[in-house]
């Protein structure tokens, strides 16, 4: 069994498949949370999102997310490292990422990490 998962190249990221992805609030909230931290020191892994819902809603909103070239996901050992794609929607759609983030309600950030 393989620990690869498939993640769309920067070429193959289409506005439908973000659009459709970014357009639930509990994905939206995920992204708006990579935002902010997923890009600093500190490794933010599916469990840091567990007050937005059940580990089988979160499984799901994931996929979708890295489904849709939003998200990367690396597997390290038993836990799922995620970073936002930044650079690679940039490139394919500049300053749309930073106005979606602008314009998303702040993501509530109860959690113990």
């Amino acid at each position: 069994m393989t620990n690869v998962l498939h993640h769309p190249s920067k070429e193959d990221i289409t506005l439908p498949a973000v659009l459709g992805a970014l357009g639930d609030e509990t994905r939206l909230a995920i992204v708006s949370i990579l935002s902010r931290h997923g890009e600093s020191e500190r490794n933010v892994t599916c469990s840091y999102f567990l007050n937005l819902g059940s580990k089988t809603a979160l499984s799901y909103h994931i996929a979708k997310l890295r489904e849709a070239g939003i998200i990367n996901v690396r597997p390290d050992g038993t836990k799922r490292l995620l970073s936002l794609r930044r650079g690679d929607l940039e490139a394919r759609f500049p300053g749309f990422l930073a106005s979606v983030l602008s314009a998303a309600p702040a993501a509530d950030e109860e959690v113990d990490a």
